[in-house]
């Protein structure tokens, strides 16, 4: 097996290199564990992603996640919307972060149709997914990575040599400490929802995949659609105005609370990532009040 060039640049991050010299064995292992005949792999350039066939003649997908916490509960929350909203989970196997999901067909991308219809499209997805945690979850709560967040971008914020103003990073961090401990009715969030991560399909019109879920509220999960497709959006000499035109059409199909949203896209789009294009949607999203 060939490990795809878009997964190389985890040779520079701790444990990269050698998970990458073990993703072929993962990968063989996860084939002949599940009977799988395994196609291409996908351009994805987080985990390992490729078509695959049961041998019933079924069509699924094998992911094969790095081991980190952002993955971890991946299973977790897929289980848990059993097929609703989300691609349903055939299996998976904790040990090689491995996980066989049904494919989606013909899988265009939400990115692909026009805004106005994908944030009428996202909206009813989320609907589906939002729902309360099951009893005894270990998935993390927003709370406590909102307080993380907080600690954490100031002294990330002068390690990078304060790449932003400061009153960006002022209200990230003061709406952080603030909304992470006065939160609305707590449900189990995607937290990675955009247009890439929404895909075409049979069994339902639009399907989600790939969560890094946590539970807090609902305000929360419309962060990164608020800055989606951005080199589009960046290039736009009205971005801003499609920012504030996104906000009021999530906050209106999905009755939530607008400045909450935009906060939390704020905060997110910082803490989260921080590259010269985030800082730039959550200054978008900073003007749009």
């Amino acid at each position: 097996m060939r490990v795809p060039s878009a997964l190389e640049w985890w040779r520079g991050e701790p444990g990269g290199a050698a998970w990458l010299e073990r993703l072929p064995r993962l990968v063989a292992e996860c084939a002949e564990l599940w009977s799988l005949r395994l196609g291409a792999p996908f351009e994805a350039h987080i985990s390992y992603v490729a078509r695959a066939e049961l041998p019933d003649g079924r069509r699924a997908v094998l992911k094969v996640n790095f081991p980190e916490p952002e993955s971890e509960r991946e299973p977790d929350a897929l289980l848990h919307w059993n097929g609703e909203g989300a691609v349903r989970l055939l299996a998976h196997d904790p040990s090689r972060r491995a996980i066989l999901v049904e494919r989606c067909e013909p899988g265009t991308q939400l990115w692909q149709v026009s805004e106005e219809d994908a944030n009428d499209a996202a909206a009813a997805v989320l609907r589906r997914l939002w729902r309360p945690p099951p009893d005894g979850h270990t998935v993390r709560l927003l709370a406590d990575q909102a307080a993380s967040w907080a600690a954490e971008l100031p002294a990330r914020w002068e390690g990078l040599g304060r790449p932003f103003e400061r009153t960006l990073l002022e209200e990230a961090v003061a709406f952080l400490r603030e909304a992470g401990s006065s939160q609305g009715e707590p449900v189990l969030l995607h937290q990675d929802f955009h247009g890439g991560n929404v895909l075409r399909a049979t069994r339902e019109p639009w399907l989600a995949i790939d969560p890094k879920p946590l539970v807090g509220e609902r305000e929360f999960d419309t962060a990164s659609l608020l800055r989606d497709r951005r080199p589009e959006l960046l290039g736009d000499p009205g971005g801003a105005t499609r920012v504030r035109r996104r906000l009021d059409q999530l906050a209106a199909e999905l009755d939530l609370d607008r400045e909450r949203m935009r906060g939390w896209g704020v905060a997110h789009a910082l803490a989260w990532n921080g590259d010269e294009g985030m800082i730039a949607c959550a200054r978008l999203l900073a003007a749009a009040r």
